[in-house]
């Protein structure tokens, strides 16, 4: 009889225990900072100051050149550079790179490391895969749907261009990867250069000359079960365009930066993104800093679900 309160109070301190830890939420941001955060004074330093602001955990970064293990010395970051094994940290020709608050696992090495790689990350020990990528702006138009071309035109010429070409060498990863997200979760993000098919839908089509463009570079990895972070949580792209790239003086403002996940274990709670023009004031957190880059960025807070 002695053994039943011994039991019950076993019980009882494992299960406030499971009631009283705190959920696992980690931020995650993609920025490309063109060339390093180079072509403005105290470019790289400025980066600093905005991640300091933002505070993601882990951020994929594009355009590093030879900038990153500095930012991320700076911060405190873990640092990845994609690319070959022994390439020195601040290589100015490396493109893509992973900053990590969490300690890193294993290398994701790909053939194209100058468009898509990534790194196992342990978020609390929860082992994530992390993939930064680029794809090439061509084919490339301010305003497609100025170009006097059906939907189905425009998905014919969106395969023109070495975009396409890009997509078809790496999409065999990402599909080996996107199939093992029941036991490890993946996030994949950065700098597509494109539109996405899920801001030329209907609700688009009046400023979008009428057109609805399932947009071939995006839609791809929604057929893999990738999905879209932002445009999840910000469902209508009148109200929340989250544009990335604008320039000053033209009118071809798109949202081509993003971040996906997949995997029953994650869960996106909150997207956002921040756009300014190069060297223009960025106002975050009440602070005004010069903008570094010409793409805006994303930046996505997630939640680890306990499936046990």
């Amino acid at each position: 009889m002695k053994r039943i309160p011994i039991i019950v109070g076993l019980l009882l301190v494992v299960f406030c225990g499971r009631s009283q830890e705190r959920p696992v939420i980690f931020k995650v941001m993609a920025w490309n900072i063109l060339h390093g955060a180079n072509d403005i004074e105290n470019g790289p330093q400025n980066a600093i100051e905005i991640i300091k602001e933002i505070n993601p955990d882990v951020i994929l970064m594009v355009e590093t050149y030879g900038s990153g293990k500095r930012i991320a010395d700076s911060l405190g970051y873990n640092f990845h550079l994609i690319a070959a094994k022994g390439t020195a940290l601040d290589d100015k020709g490396v493109n893509l790179s992973i900053f990590s608050r969490f300690p890193f696992g294993e290398r994701i090495d790909t053939e194209y490391p100058f468009y898509l790689g990534g790194r196992e990350i342990f978020v609390r020990g929860h082992k994530i895969r992390f993939f930064s990528n680029w794809f090439h702006y061509l084919p490339w138009s301010d305003e497609p749907e100025g170009m006097g071309k059906t939907a189905e035109e425009l998905l014919v010429w969106e395969k023109t261009g070495a975009k396409y070409e890009m997509i078809q060498k790496v999409l065999p990863y990402i599909k080996k990867y996107s199939t093992e997200t029941d036991s490890i979760p993946m996030i994949f993000g950065g700098d597509l250069n494109t539109p996405s098919h899920l801001d030329w839908g209907s609700e688009t089509k009046d400023i979008h000359n009428g057109l609805e463009v399932p947009w071939y570079s995006t839609k791809v990895l929604e057929d893999v079960g990738l999905l879209d972070s932002y445009r999840m949580l910000n469902p209508d792209p009148i109200a929340s365009p989250g544009i990335t790239w604008n320039t000053k003086g033209k009118t071809d403002s798109h949202r081509i930066d993003y971040i996906f996940f997949k995997g029953p274990k994650l869960r996106a709670i909150k997207s956002e993104s921040h756009q300014a023009f190069l060297n223009a004031p960025l106002v975050i957190n009440g602070k005004t800093i010069p903008y570094p880059s010409d793409h805006g960025f994303v930046v996505t807070t997630f939640q680890l679900l306990d499936l046990r």
